[in-house]
């Protein structure tokens, strides 16, 4: 049987060990007492285990180039046609309330609402034809994993697909060994995809616990506090150079493995990358990346306060010093997501008028600011940027008793893409007058998957095993590299 075909038949369970960053909880990796430093530590630097990664890495995982990937994920699914695909021309009802503007490329008008996008519009390419029939949101799995298997409310498999971030983590790895491969600023667990098959050590870093950053309520009010930054604080009598001690680095280790789950065991030759994250963690590297107040004041500025705005500039700062994959969870609450905007008569969401409307100027500065920023720095063609969420919206407003929401609609989406070295100024595909079905050019999960794939140089025809010892393809369903990018 061709392994492209081959299906799961054997559902499993797969718990991620850090639900939340509960150090405490007595699940998957834990280190009891004080040391409880590990847990978020050596052992969330890139996931479950960083030095399960560095032995990873060390086997089967090489870096061969500077490419990485920043992902804005608007989670909740944005509508198309109030944002990349407008229609002028329609009733009300359906074109929505906004009013379109032309852009640098010729014939090619957007929302109003996106100025800065339109005047540098031939950087980006807008995709008009996304087919994403199979996703949904919490969790939202089909997109990010290209995989349309993976919708967890219909297949219990479905968290244990592997992440394209995941992916490249195994294969591309990070660009500098000081860096973790895949970093995340995750709201909510529901909103991003995991290491599933590939192991927890390809799961994300979650990022707020590196980075200081402003805390917002659910709807996006500044509550004036900070929070986060955690993971590079060590405990009371346990400093820097403590442990950078070999003889006491070891005494140190030795004591702390009797509190560690045999998980930990499985990662083979303990002491040796356990003593490489320690240097990640203790050296300057990572910790300058992900400390904002490093960044010149002029330029945090030029990003802006809000809370989103410096998680762009801190992935920036990132995939600069060697992040290869870096999500961000663009969303203010942890249910479906703030893009969800099904009416004005629905909080948190919102509708088109007060949900949306005020995402979108927010939207607009952060993503040419991230572009101009990288072009300037020399970096916009290795690092790839997409904008995208789970699904479109209806082509007619009015739902759950609003009359100015979008449901959810799987039909089609749009998205965006910058940078990477690819071919811009474009628009790919299109949707029939209404905005609510492809009328040409389809592009799917798979081939999203295979154009990121061939960004980092990962072959297609990549493998892993599944649940039940099969090779799987990470390119399923005859995706192929969207060719008008190349």
């Amino acid at each position: 049987m061709n392994a492209r075909n081959m299906m799961n038949s054997h559902p499993s369970q797969h718990a991620h060990a850090f639900s939340d960053w509960h150090g405490s909880s007595a699940e998957g990796l834990v280190i009891k007492s004080r040391r409880n430093f590990l847990k978020a530590g050596v052992a969330g630097m890139a996931g479950l285990s960083l030095p399960g990664l560095l032995q990873a890495r060390e086997i089967g995982g090489t870096t061969k180039s500077r490419k990485s990937c920043i992902l804005l994920w608007m989670a909740g699914g944005p509508s198309q046609i109030d944002t990349w695909d407008p229609k002028p021309d329609r009733p009300l009802q359906n074109r929505g309330p906004f009013s379109v503007i032309p852009t640098r490329i010729p014939g090619v008008n957007i929302c109003e609402h996106l100025p800065m996008m339109a005047g540098m519009l031939d950087k980006f390419t807008l995709i008009r034809s996304v087919d994403c029939r199979y996703s949904n949101h919490e969790p939202n799995k089909v997109m990010q994993t290209a995989n349309k298997l993976a919708e967890a409310r219909l297949n219990p498999e479905a968290e244990r697909y592997p992440s394209i971030a995941s992916i490249v983590a195994k294969h591309h790895g990070p660009n500098d060994p000081a860096m973790p491969p895949y970093v995340a600023f995750m709201k909510s667990r529901s909103h991003i995809a995991f290491g599933g098959y590939l192991g927890s050590q390809y799961d994300p870093f979650i990022a707020q616990s590196a980075s200081k950053l402003p805390i917002y309520n659910d709807v996006g009010v500044d509550s004036g506090r900070m929070g986060g930054g955690e993971v590079f604080s060590l405990p009371k009598g346990l400093d820097a150079g403590r442990m950078s001690g070999r003889t006491r680095l070891k005494t140190q280790i030795e004591d702390v493995r009797r509190g560690l789950d045999p998980l930990l065991e499985q990662t083979g030759g303990l002491d040796q990358y356990t003593k490489k994250a320690m240097d990640m963690l203790t050296g300057q590297a990572a910790r300058n990346a992900f400390d904002i107040s490093k960044e010149p004041s002029a330029n945090r500025e030029r990003y802006g306060k809000h809370l989103w705005q410096q998680q762009v500039l801190l992935a920036r700062r990132l995939v600069e010093a060697g992040v290869a994959f870096v999500t961000l969870d663009l969303s203010y609450h942890s249910a479906s997501g703030t893009w969800d905007n099904h009416g004005d008569n629905i909080p948190p969401y919102g509708g088109i008028s007060k949900g949306l409307k005020p995402l979108l100027p927010l939207f607009d500065h952060m993503i040419t600011t991230l572009v101009a920023d990288l072009e300037e720095r020399g970096l916009l063609d290795e690092c790839l940027i997409i904008a995208m969420g789970e699904f479109g919206r209806t082509p007619v407003m009015g739902t759950q008793g609003s009359t100015d929401g979008r449901n959810h609609w799987t039909n089609v989406m749009s998205m965006a893409m910058a940078g990477g070295g690819l071919k811009h100024g474009q628009v790919i595909g299109s949707t029939e007058s209404e905005g609510g079905y492809i009328k040409d050019r389809p592009v799917t999960p798979a081939d999203l998957a295979a154009t990121i794939y061939s960004h980092f140089g990962v072959p297609l025809d990549t493998t892993y095993i599944d649940g039940g010892q099969r090779p799987r393809y990470v390119v399923e369903d005859g995706g192929e590299p969207i060719h008008e990018l190349f």
